[in-house]
This record gives structure tokens, sequence and C-alpha cells, in this order.
């Protein structure tokens, strides 16, 4: 196996190992994140961001989702340390 075989062979075990840890540490179902997303995408045409998680918080309530805090913690880690920032900066984070 040449070099470059081989670095391309550990970068994808990287990414594929990257990606299940990902998985593994979701709070909730990727299709209740496509939920709250879509949510937060239509409410903030509607409604500016308050720099916290309001709009999040009132999604996750409206779904039923018990452990809100364990979402809310789990998305401030994932650099959405408010509304706005989930669906700038978690959402792309869904697209592999």
């Amino acid at each position: 196996m040449t070099d470059k075989a081989r670095r391309k062979q550990i970068r994808d075990r990287l990414r594929l190992k990257a990606k299940e840890e990902f998985e593994s540490s979701l709070p909730m179902t990727r299709e209740k994140f496509k939920g709250l997303f879509d949510y937060l995408d239509s409410a903030l045409q509607k409604e500016k961001c308050n720099d916290d998680h309001t709009l999040t918080i009132w999604f996750l309530n409206l779904i039923g989702v018990q452990n809100e805090g364990e979402v809310v913690g789990w998305l401030i880690d994932k650099n959405g340390y408010c509304d706005c920032e989930v669906l700038a900066n978690v959402e792309d984070q869904f697209e592999n």
C-alpha cells in the first residue's frame, strides 16, 4: 500500500469515528433536531433572536422533550449559544 493510500485510509477511518461519536452524543433523535432547525428557521424570520434559547426551549417543550437541559447544554457545546447560533453553527454539523 502506498503512503498516499495509507493516509487516505487513516483519514477515512477518522471521519467514520468522528461521525459515530457525533451520532452517539445526540441527546435526542435527528428527526427532532431537524424539526428544531425548521422551527427556528421559520420563527427567526418573524422575530429577532433574544441572544438566548427561548425559542429552542419553547419548541422542545412543545414536542415533549424531557431532557431539555441536556439538549440545550449539548447545543452550547456545539457552539449554539443562542437560537440564531443553533441555526448558524449547529445545523451544519448534521449535513454529514
